[in-house]
């Protein structure tokens, strides 16, 4: 028998129905999951959770993520000088 694939946002809206406070049997009845499959999920939903909360790149990331940038437009920025004097020579 060939298993089922569920996307993302399903796997979620069954998640969330269960923490809503509907009953746990209905919600598998409705949506043909099994229980221990709803529970594999809430499990590793709320264990993933603070990852909403986290920012996608830390300060101290950023700021050296802009001297970097900025070290690298210098160095551009010589190199381009450099050639341009060669070539007027």
């Amino acid at each position: 028998m060939k298993r089922r694939q569920w996307d993302t946002k399903t796997k979620v809206k069954v998640v969330l129905d269960g923490l809503s406070g509907r009953p746990v049997s209905e919600i598998c009845r409705e949506y043909q999951v099994g229980q221990n499959q709803y529970y594999r999920w809430r499990d590793q939903f709320l264990a993933q959770a603070h990852r909403a909360f986290e920012s996608k790149g830390s300060g101290d990331e950023v700021l050296r993520l802009k001297v970097k940038t900025r070290q690298l437009q210098q160095i551009i920025g010589q190199l381009t000088v450099e050639l341009k004097r060669s070539e007027d020579e």
